[in-house]
């Protein structure tokens, strides 16, 4: 199936300025425009493989990898560094585990001051005044 910038869009879920914008960062080809003869004479035309790497982009950044890791996890898809692989996952683990516990505490936290400003009706909210500078 062969898709214009606009179907690869639609169908990958993202606007054609985010292909663009990978494109740039050189996480998805250009294609040469097909036909026309010209300045701007023709199409792009992208293919099966370029929907799946699009889906792949936005599943890993989904996953809360950063572009250049996406941009290294492609290039080890070429090979076979199952290490590296790991190694990079293992990282995205560590740090969402941080931002977890970081979470977490901050939840605790709100949920003490939404307790605290529940028990009384009298001055101002607890909540509010934490969040005061």
């Amino acid at each position: 199936m062969q898709f214009t910038i606009g179907k690869l869009a639609v169908a990958g879920g993202v606007g054609v300025e985010t292909i663009r914008y990978y494109q740039r960062r050189g996480l998805l080809s250009t294609p040469a425009r097909s036909g026309g003869d010209g300045w701007g004479g023709g199409i792009r035309r992208y293919d099966e493989d370029d929907l799946r790497r699009l889906k792949f982009i936005r599943a890993a950044q989904g996953a809360g990898f950063t572009l250049d890791e996406i941009g290294e996890l492609l290039a080890l898809e070429a090979g076979d560094d199952r290490v590296q692989v790991r190694h990079l996952a293992r990282q995205r683990i560590d740090a969402l585990d941080t931002k977890i516990a970081a979470m977490t505490e901050t939840r605790a936290a709100l949920a003490r001051l939404a307790d605290i400003c529940a028990a009384s009706d009298k001055g101002p909210c607890p909540i509010l005044a934490a969040f005061e500078p």
